[in-house]
């Protein structure tokens, strides 16, 4: 049986770092924006695992933007958090910095909320722990993240007419 005692916030906080070589680049010479999502999913999952203890999978990837781009060469600074514990998943937030390795400069280039689900060896959802709340800023990035919840759980229930016309090509 996991732990279900109230976790920190702070403990579930992870900070990876990325140099961009050529092949991670596009053909602009800045970060392809997949790779960069690749690495929002890894630092976001262990941050979810942190959290509960438990492996967990992607459910979403929601409100990614790209802010600016990371030219070859700058170092991608990726962190994450877990804001937000409900039943059986996490919302966590990741941000993206890109720092100049030879000035120091950083800028923010990419942000993105991700849901995350634990599972049991058999693949069944199984509890989380809640968060313990011990800043207004924690309160608050809860209160956010449940407003979010709701919004795109409604959002599975509708406007899921495109996928009809999604159905595959033949000989593809």
């Amino acid at each position: 049986m996991n732990d279900l005692s109230p976790k920190s916030p702070k403990d579930t906080e992870v900070v990876m770092t990325q140099l961009i070589l050529p092949p991670d680049a596009n053909n602009l010479n800045a970060a392809f924006g997949g790779k960069v999502m690749q690495w929002i999913d890894i630092c976001g999952a262990v941050a979810a695992q942190r959290h509960c203890r438990q492996v967990v999978v992607t459910a979403s990837m929601d409100d990614l933007h790209f802010h600016a781009p990371i030219k070859v060469g700058w170092v991608a600074l990726l962190h994450s958090r877990v804001l937000a514990a409900f039943r059986t998943s996490m919302e966590v937030g990741v941000t993206v910095h890109a720092e100049n390795p030879l000035t120091g400069e950083r800028h923010l280039t990419t942000s993105a909320l991700l849901t995350f689900v634990a599972i049991d060896k058999d693949g069944q959802r199984v509890p989380v722990p809640p968060l313990l709340l011990e800043t207004d800023e924690d309160r608050a990035a809860l209160k956010e993240a449940e407003a979010r919840r709701s919004q795109r759980l409604a959002r599975q229930k509708q406007n899921q007419s495109w996928l009809q016309v999604m159905t595959p090509i033949a000989g593809a």
